[in-house]
């Protein structure tokens, strides 16, 4: 049976996860009491603190690491798989047991996500987990820390909500779905992480967010975490005079942040050690990518502090210690990070692409340019025209090469560093003055470590208590390819139109909708599903057969190949068939074929991974 009392949210972060709860006995509308989880976890063999951020690393430890004990928790674990700030420690010495980043590689669609590939690149003897697996894992870390604090409400029984980047596809969402399922958690609902952290700032306001934002604004959220930037614009409108709020557009999938600051500041080091005369091999390049990590945090925490020690590992029994010592600025940082990732340039500009050699590593498909500011211009300029819909509330002049937002919520813990901050307003108000428009104004945020847990916290509250609720339904129109009846000619591939199945905005959850056309279904044989999104055909509707566009107004997603089941027909028969698809509350795109027949079947695909049929 579900418990109404508590409403928890759980931020699957790329470096960090949290959890954070409304207790809805002590909470009234906007007014709520949220707490964050303190999270026992192992900080040194031996050694179990509750600490209010589980990192998002997982360490495979060799059988003669650890003596018996050193890794007991308050609940039974496996001594197999460290999760933590142990793991992260270990790691930090040992980087070819580490699993990071598993939820960037959990939206990676050239990889099968269920295979043990991570930590990728290692030895055999070397133990490996799927990036699905990696997530269970944080996953059930974060639902026994919570029943060992709150055993009479487990969160088995409880309403919780996940959050996942704005930019994630259905499949990835679908993944992460499933992994919260396989823990327990059977009342989920997943949200965008940048609605989360508006969210927050809502609750943070205690009701008074009505007087900082007005009809007509429109807020931008820019969300650097570990490994993604998530951009989005949510438009401030009114509705029988109270204010609403609706998502109008969300970025690409930008594999781009803190982890890749971590790495230039690595280089650098490298770079100061080379100078010295110290060659550092790959894993000791990876140990010293963590301790920039965590020298970074410390560094950017402390605004006293002007430099630290960075240790790495040495291989030569020769250095005394057997480290490797140099350190880390604060002068170093800011440069590094403000000129790399955030460089003052153009409205115009557009992130670099660099021809890509043909062979290369099994790795995560990071953006090629590193400046954050050139991705938010690209993302500005192609949804210029986002807030049509909503001309009546939006002023944005037709003439405007960008859409123009009045004002900027900063989410990520990357930001916590308030220089970061200044630069991006500075960046973007440079772009706004060059148009005659007024500056955009910063929305103070609070705890960026917790921001987005705590919104989904309020989140998963106002769904059941009620409240003010940001509307926007997909992020993006969704198309199935539909391959042309034609004879075969030499060298030429059947041409493939695009079927609109999930127009922009469609509400999850939602009744099905169905496009009016009869098409032919092949089953009995291997085939494919070819699916593709958009994020800026905003006017497109259910059934619209595109025959062509432009460049870089769909992109592919990943393929389904099945084999349909032809029970009662012939292998290979075409069956006459129309469609219906459906938006689950979890973001699953579903699609269903009917026979005209009138058969019995119904050929089922969920946008997934698992590539099955029935």
């Amino acid at each position: 049976m579900m418990s109404g009392r508590y409403a928890i949210g759980i931020d699957l972060g790329t470096t960090h996860c949290a959890l954070a709860w409304v207790d809805s006995e002590h909470s009234e509308g906007e007014r709520v009491v949220l707490e964050v989880l303190p999270i026992p976890q192992l900080v040194a063999p031996g050694a179990v603190e509750a600490r209010p951020l589980l990192p998002s690393f997982l360490y495979l430890p060799h059988p003669d690491e650890f003596q018996a004990g050193d890794l007991s928790l308050p609940w039974p674990s496996d001594p197999n798989r460290i999760v933590g700030e142990l793991a992260r420690a270990q790691g930090s010495t040992t980087p070819i047991r580490l699993v990071a980043s598993a939820k960037s590689w959990l939206c990676h669609p050239e990889v099968d996500r269920r295979a043990p590939i991570l930590p990728p690149g290692v030895p055999a003897e070397i133990p490996q987990v799927s990036p699905f697996a990696a997530s269970v894992q944080y996953l059930d870390h974060l639902r026994q820390a919570w029943n060992e604090a709150h055993p009479y409400a487990p969160l088995e029984a409880l309403e919780v909500t996940v959050t996942v980047p704005a930019s994630f596809d259905p499949a990835a969402r679908e993944l992460t779905a499933e992994a919260a399922h396989t823990v327990g958690i059977a009342h989920l609902v997943l949200l965008e992480e940048p609605q989360a952290a508006l969210y927050s700032w809502i609750q943070e306001t205690q009701g008074g967010w009505r007087r900082q934002v007005r009809v007509g604004d429109v807020i931008l959220v820019v969300d650097v975490g570990g490994g993604t930037t998530d951009l989005s614009l949510i438009a401030v409108t009114e509705q029988e005079g109270a204010l609403e709020l609706t998502r109008v557009a969300v970025g690409e999938h930008i594999l781009l942040g803190g982890d890749n600051m971590d790495l230039a500041l690595a280089y650098g080091l490298k770079d100061k050690l080379k100078a010295n005369g110290v060659e550092l091999d790959r894993w000791q390049m990876q140990a010293l990518t963590y301790a920039c990590r965590q020298a970074k945090e410390t560094l950017l925490a402390d605004p006293e502090l002007e430099r630290l020690p960075v240790v790495v590992p040495s291989r030569s029994s020769r250095l005394i210690g057997g480290s490797i010592r140099t350190e880390l600025t604060r002068a170093e940082v800011e440069t590094s990070l403000l000129e790399g990732f955030f460089p003052r340039v153009e409205v115009t500009s557009r992130p670099a692409m660099r021809p890509r050699a043909a062979l290369t590593t099994l790795g995560l498909p990071y953006a090629h340019d590193p400046a954050i500011t050139r991705h938010l211009a690209a993302f500005l300029s192609r949804q210029s025209g986002a807030t049509q819909e909503l001309a009546g509330f939006i002023a944005q002049p037709a003439e405007s090469s960008f859409l123009r937002p009045t004002a900027v919520l900063f989410n990520g813990g990357v930001f916590k560093a308030e220089v970061l901050q200044e630069r991006v307003m500075a960046v973007l108000n440079t772009w706004l003055d060059a148009e005659g428009a007024p500056p955009a104004r910063r929305l103070s945020a609070h705890d960026l470590d917790h921001a987005v847990a705590k919104g989904a916290a309020f989140y998963t509250y106002i769904r059941r208590h009620g409240g003010m609720r940001i509307r926007g339904g997909t992020s993006h129109s969704y198309y199935v390819g539909v391959e042309s009846a034609m004879p075969a000619v030499p060298g030429m591939e059947p041409e493939l139109q695009a079927l609109c199945l999930v127009p922009f905005g469609l509400e999850e959850g939602s009744p099905p909708v169905a496009p009016p056309q009869e098409f032919g279904l092949i089953v009995g044989e291997p085939v494919r599903f070819r699916f593709f999104g958009s994020s800026v055909r905003r006017t497109d509707q259910v059934g619209d057969l595109l025959d062509s566009w432009e460049e870089g107004e769909l992109f592919e997603l990943a393929e389904i190949q099945t084999t349909l089941n032809a029970e009662g027909r012939k292998p290979g028969e075409i069956v006459a068939v129309r469609l219906q698809a459906a938006v689950t509350e979890v973001g699953t795109l579903e699609l269903t074929a009917i026979p005209v027949d009138g058969g019995d079947e119904r050929w089922r695909v969920a946008f997934n991974t698992r590539g099955q049929m029935g």
